[in-house]
Parts: structure tokens; sequence; C-alpha cells
């Protein structure tokens, strides 16, 4: 019954659905944003295909989308539902031609979608050994340069000691076997990727709540060697114990955050920007969505971050895309960031139920 309660109150504290308003929205001089589509209700993790098809997970109906755009004109002028009926699809990640979705206790693949997307195949089922849990069950997957796939396991509870089965990011083959711990210590990681060159893991990890509107706060984190551990529920944000789970612990113990990235900001999808469209000062940059606090006193996140680095120290950490609310009204929250091949960038919006195309041009 707990955890039925639980999934009601979050469907209750989500605003109804909005939509988009660019009108209210702000970037930096000379970059513009618009809308790729607005048919993808509660729009999630964003993978790109080979072929230009931009698929979408939601948490919509279970619903998996494919979008085209067609004409090039930068909108997606064909919206199709390539998977329904399933668990929360919100992760999907794209490889040798096939499309992988996380669906909570399940990894499910749809083979060489790309090319019947008009008859999609029906979802193969890779693993079904995943947790069962609602709590933190929805999942942000994606393939590292290892050719494996990373499926991460939140915790599952705001606070509590989650035993060697959950509060951890995973690896496995394609095929689902092999499955190997990669990290723990993490309460909920909604998104990571590789850094060009380097191929070291970042990945942002969501705080507890409960702890008042200014703690802990979300953090930024960096994979130094596998079997890291990143504290939780032990330390928050690298310095701060545990009321309850602290006693006797050290935060000395545990990995730091590159970057503390506020309370309650719900930072979820991150991407590197590698692309030549946007000015010199993001090249190399991360690009975070934070999807914005559900009960802080007043409302954190709502928007898309830069993170400039350095090597591995962090030099900046500024809007990009902000406005997604107004007065403590959201009508917006960022959920995913995927730059594409043009050098633009889409950010996806579950509240708003649309994916946006950020572009620059000199001014």
């Amino acid at each position: 019954m707990r955890k039925k309660w639980w999934w009601l109150l979050c469907l209750l504290a989500t605003p109804a659905f909005a939509a988009p308003q660019l009108d209210k929205l702000t970037l930096p001089a000379g970059f513009h944003v618009a809308v790729y589509s607005d048919q993808v209700p509660n729009a999630r993790e964003i993978a790109l295909g080979t072929n230009g098809i931009v698929f979408v997970g939601s948490n919509d109906a279970g619903k998996v989308y494919a979008l085209t755009d067609t004409k090039g004109d930068g909108h997606a002028d064909k919206v199709q539902v390539i998977a329904s009926g399933l668990e929360l699809p919100v992760g999907v990640a794209f490889h040798n031609g096939d499309l992988y979705i996380s669906a909570v206790s399940r990894i499910l693949v749809l083979r060489d979608i790309e090319h019947h997307l008009d008859n999609p195949p029906k979802p193969q089922v890779i693993t079904d050994k995943l947790p069962t849990e609602m709590h933190h069950g929805w999942k942000f997957i994606a393939f590292g340069p290892d050719g494996k796939l990373y499926v991460p396991i939140g915790a599952p509870c705001n606070i509590c000691d989650p035993g060697p089965d959950h509060g951890k990011l995973t690896r496995m083959n394609a095929d689902g076997s092999d499955m190997q711990n990669v990290a723990v210590g993490i309460r909920n990681t909604v998104g990571f990727t590789w850094r060009p060159g380097s191929q070291q893991l970042w990945f942002t990890d969501n705080g507890r709540d409960l702890m008042g509107d200014d703690m802990p706060s979300d953090k930024l984190n960096k994979l130094s060697h596998i079997g890291e551990n990143f504290g939780y529920p032990y330390c928050h944000q690298g310095d701060t114990l545990d009321p309850e789970f602290g006693k006797g612990k050290n935060c000395k113990d545990y990995t730091p955050p590159v970057l503390n990235l506020g309370a309650h900001v719900a930072s979820l999808g991150l991407r590197f920007y590698e692309g030549n469209q946007f000015p010199a000062s993001y090249k190399g940059a991360l690009i975070i969505a934070e999807h914005g606090s559900w009960n802080r006193t007043k409302k954190s996140g709502y928007r898309v971050m830069t993170v400039r680095l350095n090597g591995d120290k962090v030099v900046s950490y500024q809007p990009l895309l902000d406005g997604f609310q107004q007065d403590e009204k959201a009508w917006g929250r960022p959920a995913d960031v995927q730059p594409l091949p043009d050098g633009s960038l889409l950010v996806s919006d579950d509240l708003a139920g649309a994916v946006y195309r950020v572009t620059y041009q000199k001014p």
C-alpha cells in the first residue's frame, strides 16, 4: 500500500499538462528556441538513430515515439508511436540499428527499428531481472564506449539504506548478460554520459528530500574507477552526513561531487556539447536538464544549464535555457538534452509534452 500511496503523491505533485510558451523562455544573446514537436506527451529521454530519426521515451500510457523531420526544416513533421502499453518506458538507447527501452524491471528492444517505423516489431525482452519497485523505478539508459548498456537502479525510497540491490549504476552486455556494478552510493541518477576523448563517465544524482529547502544539493559526479562509492545514504553533497544514516560515517570516505548543482533542482539528462554551431566557449561543456523541484517552498531548477570545464575543474555554471516557470507556476519541465549533428540542441519537456530545438546565430 505504501508504494501505491507514494505513486499517487507523485502524480498529484505533477502539474497538469501545459502547452509550450516559448515567449517566456530566455536564452543568451544569439540563441533561439523553437518547437521541434509538441506531439510527445510526457517526453523524457532522447536518443538519435543513424538516419535522422529522433526517438523519445515517455511516461505517457507506456508509449515510445519516433520523430522525423522529413523536410529538413528543423521541425519534426512526422510523429509515430512505435511502442505502447509499456511500464514507464522513460529510457531509450539506440545501438547497432536497434532501440533499447527501459520499463522498470525490464529492458526491451525493438530490432532494426528505423526500417520498420510504419509497422514496428514487437518488443523483445533483453532482461526482466531488474527490481520491480516503482519509487525511482524509471530509468535513463545509454550505451557506453565499451559497447555495454548502462542501467541505473535507484534507491527504492527517499532515504533508506538501499542494500546491495539498489542505489547503484550497473552495466550489461547488449543481450542482457553479465550484469555488473559500475558505481554504488547513488540515490538516483537519471542522466549520464561519457566525455569525448577521456571516455570518463559523468552523471547527475538527485539529492534526498525532507532536509529543508536548501539541503542537500543535487550532484554532478565523475567516475574514476569501477566500484566507486558516492556516499548515499550516509553522506550528501560531499560534505553533509545524513541525520539518521550518517552516524559513525565520514564524508571523506566517499567520492565528492565535481559540482553541487543546487537543492531540489532535479538534475536529469546531460550531454557534452561537441558541435560547431554554438560559440566556441560551449565546446566540451556539459549541458544539463533540470526538471525542477516539487516540494520546495520556492521553486528551483526548471531550466537547462551549461557547465564549462577546464580539465576536470568547473569554470562556470550558467543558464542556457530558462523561464519554464514564472511566479512559482511552472508550464514546462526539462527532462533531457541531445545535440544534433548540425550542432543544434534538442530539449525534452515532459510537462508541456514537447521537444524544443535550440539554435545559434551570431548576433
